[in-house]
């Protein structure tokens, strides 16, 4: 059987996360709009992950959708469903990774820091390590930050069985919200793969996420 395109990413992450270089940086010419591996990735904004790095991409092979904690909010199934219908990938990468600020906070806590509370600043400083400024003024935007489920614990945090776990609920949380999609089909001859990762900082190395299974509670 073939090897997928995602799978041949996961080849270029061993050879990656060993030391080797697999993306080319130099400036590749004028290239198709579509993407030439069929592949769109949603990751974290991190500035620890470099996807086209992480997975061997060239210019002009993915599609790569970025915010915080990677997250398959609804501006992410926007682009997604843009991409596969319009420019024809058929394959989704999800990637979180480990030590990830997601895991700091929750969204209640946020808002309520940001509109002044001090008993939240207060948290939020411990959690961060950095002084934390509230507005003291309240909007309806964003109506939600999407902070992972789960109990928090400080910034950056080493990687431990929980906070893994914590990862693990969200990305198959976003594969689940793609997988359910009407305009995402999983069947039939237009449909969308999806494979969740876990982005190790420490080690530079993907760990795939099972699915289905447990998506989280908020104990």
């Amino acid at each position: 059987m073939a090897k997928s395109n995602t799978d041949q990413c996961l080849a270029h992450n061993d050879q990656f996360a060993k030391g080797q270089a697999v993306h080319k940086p130099t400036y590749a010419g004028k290239q198709p709009i579509q993407p030439s591996k069929h592949v769109a990735v949603v990751a974290c904004m991190d500035a620890r992950l470099d996807v086209e790095d992480l997975l061997g991409l060239q210019t002009g092979e993915a599609h790569i959708i970025r915010n915080a904690g990677g997250v398959v909010t609804e501006d992410a199934i926007r682009s997604l469903i843009i991409s596969h219908h319009l420019l024809g990938t058929n394959e989704i990468i999800l990637i979180h990774h480990t030590r990830c600020g997601m895991l700091a906070f929750t969204d209640d806590l946020l808002k309520a820091g940001l509109e002044g509370d001090l008993a939240a600043e207060s948290l939020l400083q411990k959690a961060t390590g950095r002084k934390f400024a509230g507005c003291d003024k309240s909007t309806t935007s964003p109506t939600t930050f999407h902070a992972f489920r789960g109990k928090i614990e400080p910034l950056d945090a080493p990687r431990d069985a929980h906070n893994t776990e914590r990862l693990q609920w969200d990305v198959r949380r976003g594969m689940s919200s793609i997988k359910n999609h009407p305009w995402l089909p999983s069947s039939g001859t237009d449909a969308v793969s999806v494979r969740g990762f876990i982005y190790d900082v420490d080690s530079g190395k993907l760990e795939e996420v099972s699915y289905p299974g447990p998506m989280g509670t908020f104990g």
